[in-house]
């Protein structure tokens, strides 16, 4: 089966093309795009510096997130032949380099940079991709 993968840090969209058939499947990362720290504003008095989390422990929590989503679309992944992933940001290559080394390693056969996508340009796209 040959799949194509958008992504980005709010969303995948997983194509599944097996013949003539494809499958689409749509996986929300849940995760907030900017983590915003809790407290009164600075223009209002001082923060407690016991109710601001602290950087690194929001980071943490951000990176858990995004483990658990990846481990979700590389499920969606494991019946794969041949892996198309494209997408706008950082999120397609912290996937690659999650995949690496791994037992999809090796079935990448395209990786691409491109802006944001409808669903049906992202299965125009994996069925561009496999036909030629």
């Amino acid at each position: 089966m040959k799949t194509g993968l958008w992504i980005d840090h709010r969303k995948a969209v997983v194509v599944a093309v097996n013949g003539k058939e494809d499958t689409t499947t749509l996986i929300e990362s849940k995760v907030e795009k900017q983590l915003r720290r809790t407290g009164d504003s600075p223009l209002k008095g001082s923060f407690e510096p016991t109710r601001v989390p602290a950087d690194d422990s929001r980071q943490r929590a951000l990176t858990g997130h995004l483990n658990v989503y990846y481990d979700e679309v590389i499920a969606c992944l494991r019946d794969a032949e041949s892996i198309l992933i494209f997408g706008p940001g950082e999120a397609k290559n912290e996937l690659k380099a999650r995949i690496e080394g791994g037992p999809l390693d090796g079935r990448i056969v395209g990786f691409e940079k491109t802006d944001k996508m409808t669903d049906r340009q992202i299965v125009a796209k994996v069925h561009q991709h496999f036909a030629g």
